[in-house]
């Protein structure tokens, strides 16, 4: 009884720590309204977001294709893009997607 007991009070400081630990970045990230995941057509459809995109990649909603990938997030479609979408375009589009709330 008294190994049960001891267990059980050494498992509450992590319980407690567990608790108070920080929110993972993934819960930061999630709180901005766009982000490379954002299918570009969600995108497009936000006159500030679609300024962000045209600004940090041109030509993106308006390339003859875009009915085709429309639905890709900007991290599937760069792969696909022949070296035309760089990273460095990618982290500017990045920064500027989530400063929008």
């Amino acid at each position: 009884m008294k190994f049960v007991l001891l267990a059980a009070a050494l498992s509450l400081p992590a319980i407690a720590c567990a608790q108070t630990a920080p929110a993972p970045a993934a819960s930061i990230a999630a709180s901005s309204k766009f982000s490379l995941d954002t299918p570009l057509t969600t995108i497009i459809a936000d006159p500030v977001a679609k300024a962000v995109l045209d600004k940090n990649i041109p030509g993106v909603s308006t390339h003859p294709m875009f009915e085709q990938f429309k639905g890709m997030s900007l991290n599937q479609v760069a792969p696909m893009a022949g070296g035309a979408i760089t990273p460095e375009m990618l982290a500017k589009a990045s920064a500027d997607l989530s400063a929008i709330k």
